[in-house]
């Protein structure tokens, strides 16, 4: 193999170059009018491929005696069009990486980050789990898509009875079919479902969303939330209802809370009752219907298998919304679910 000789320019011809490139590139910068164009320039002309790379690799073939006076007029150039490139750019509103850049103090105290918190909604249920927990409950879920028969049948609704329109619940199925499906419109479905599944005696507090196509106002929301009690034993009464809702009013609204049952009437309860809670909203004491309750009706114990003649046991139910807004003065119910951080950092 043989070496390759050096490629020998004259020296017109190298400098003659020189003076090209520098026309070429002014007419070329001339032209650039945005941000793109100019990286293209530099790309061109002072990238790792660029001219000017190119232009200094010829230096091994400049003579001897020429090569300072050309290794001097390619660096002016690339100096000059480095200068002309970074004053472009600032011009075209890009940083000027020559300006004195601003000194961070790193004494300064930092800014503490701003933490979230639970909904509103989550703050009542964590509420309502700790005080029925104290009072001996344990708690149940159950699925969000139910039957006919857990969500009514079972519940002693009959098919006559207004709750089970199709036009007041939201069918996913065909409401005439054979036990059609459709979400469900109250949390009592986990109280059969845990009553066919556990022998009494059973004390379970049932919480979860429920669905009901309600024009929404500032007190109706077609998804909210229920708690749902149920107490089953032998001998249980109506006193020991009281004295549960009793109890829990005291520690959820305060010592100063009383309770007022008013006779009512539910498919599942029997007797049945709605509960008043007397509270205090903005320095005035008033009654307010919070919910319903009563004594389990027999119909329900026979439908899970159990003996009516030997077990009893009371049900209650409330709306987890209505606790919160009665708890924290709140007059609209949609405010609970439009994500408002304004509304909710309240809380």
């Amino acid at each position: 193999m043989f070496a390759h000789a050096p490629v020998r320019y004259a020296t017109h011809t190298v400098f003659e170059k020189i003076d090209q490139l520098d026309k070429e590139a002014d007419a070329y910068l001339d032209a650039v009018n945005s941000e793109d164009d100019l990286e293209q320039f530099r790309i061109k002309y002072l990238g790792s491929k660029g001219a000017i790379k190119a232009l200094m690799a010829m230096m091994k073939g400049v003579p001897k005696d020429q090569k300072p006076a050309f290794g001097q007029g390619a660096n002016r150039l690339r100096q000059r069009l480095q200068e002309a490139f970074e004053a472009k750019k600032a011009s075209l509103g890009g940083v000027d990486t020559q300006a004195p850049r601003p000194q961070i103090d790193m004494t300064e105290p930092g800014l503490p980050p701003r933490l979230g918190r639970e909904h509103v909604i989550t703050q009542t249920v964590n509420d309502l789990v700790e005080v029925f927990g104290r009072m001996g409950f344990d708690v149940e879920t159950g699925p969000e898509v139910e039957d006919e028969y857990h969500n009514f049948i079972a519940l002693n609704i009959p098919p006559e009875h207004p709750a089970r329109d199709p036009r007041e619940n939201f069918y996913l199925t065909d409401p005439s079919a054979k036990n059609p499906h459709l979400l469900r419109s109250q949390t009592s479905t986990i109280q059969i479902r845990v009553m066919e599944q556990t022998p009494p005696p059973i004390r379970v507090v049932a919480m979860g969303r429920v669905y009901r196509p309600d024009e929404h106002d500032a007190t109706h929301y077609s998804m909210f939330h229920q708690v749902e009690g149920l107490y089953v034993d032998r001998d249980v009464s109506m006193v020991d209802l009281k004295t549960t809702l009793i109890q829990f009013a005291h520690a959820y609204f305060g010592a100063q809370a009383e309770v007022r049952l008013v006779p009512s009437y539910f498919p599942f309860t029997e007797p049945s009752a709605e509960l008043y809670i007397k509270m205090q909203i903005k320095e005035r004491w008033e009654w307010l219907e919070i919910g319903g309750c009563g004594m389990v009706d027999p119909n329900v114990f026979e439908a899970v298998g159990y003996d009516p003649q030997r077990w009893t046991g009371f049900a209650f139910g409330l709306g987890i919304e209505r606790l919160a807004m009665r708890k924290h003065g709140i007059s609209d119910i949609r405010w609970l679910f439009e994500n408002d951080l304004r509304f909710l950092r309240q809380f």
